[in-house]
């Protein structure tokens, strides 16, 4: 017969708390890298690897600890929020990619003929399945990600070229209208459709930022001069590094 107590917390959640106060109370600063899952485990009474690891995973989706690839894991550090500027600039890193001034590195991985998705396909007006090459971004700041892009370009355009690849060739990082001029391909016009979406687990891990926060997606197009399409990206900024401004010219009035 049940006594009416209540159950005891799951131990994950137990060792959850205890790290919580451990940030809170100054004990681990902002940065603070954490020892080893089998070194916790016996300072939080002989827990287990899983057990910490589900924890640490809690806090991380939190936004309170940080993976980093082959570094460990860190409490998380309130971080700077930079303006986006989406106003094409000459000189600009990776041309519209990156916002004007983006003091940065960034490291890219490009693919070919990756078979279009049908949204992918849509916005570049082919067909479902047409051969791509895809470029995935992150740029970084202190060796941290703190955008994601990913890039589509119609092989039927590109294909075959010595641009064919984003960062490869004489013109690697100069962008999608350089680019594309370089092989006659007029780029007259940029389309952005920005919209709200939240951060993924994917996304998360990469950008350090909790699981579900806000974020700003990007839906960019590059267009030539016959408005065929030929280029399209996402680009993904958390809400809580960026603002977004766009700087619009307005042309001198006349009397």
């Amino acid at each position: 017969m049940a006594d009416g107590t209540s159950a005891s917390p799951a131990p994950y959640l137990v060792v959850a708390d205890t790290m919580r106060a451990r940030i809170a109370d100054g004990t681990w600063p902002p940065g603070h890298r954490l020892p080893s899952r089998s070194a916790l485990g016996r300072d939080f009474g002989g827990a287990g690897e899983n057990v910490v690891r589900r924890a640490q995973e809690l806090l991380i989706d939190e936004g309170l600890l940080e993976g980093r690839a082959g570094s460990g894991t860190y409490v998380r550090a309130t971080r700077q929020r930079h303006t986006l500027w989406r106003t094409q600039e000459a000189g600009s890193v990776n041309n519209t990619a990156a916002p004007a001034g983006f003091a940065g590195t960034w490291e890219a991985d490009s693919e070919a003929k990756v078979p279009a998705p049908p949204v992918v396909a849509g916005r570049l007006g082919i067909e479902e399945g047409a051969h791509c090459v895809r470029t995935v971004y992150e740029f970084l700041l202190q060796h941290r990600p703190v955008l994601l892009l990913t890039s589509w370009e119609p092989m039927a355009i590109t294909g075959g070229s010595v641009i064919v690849l984003p960062e490869g060739g004489p013109l690697a990082g100069r962008g999608v209208p350089a680019r594309m001029g370089h092989i006659g391909v007029e780029v007259t016009r940029v389309r952005e459709v920005p919209r709200p979406v939240q951060v993924d687990r994917e996304q998360a891990h990469l950008l350090g930022a909790p699981v579900g926060s806000r974020a700003t997606l990007i839906e960019r197009t590059h267009y030539d001069a016959s408005g065929r399409a030929v280029e399209t990206a996402d680009l993904l900024a958390p809400a809580n590094q960026w603002e977004i401004a766009y700087d619009i010219p307005v042309a001198p009035s006349r009397p």
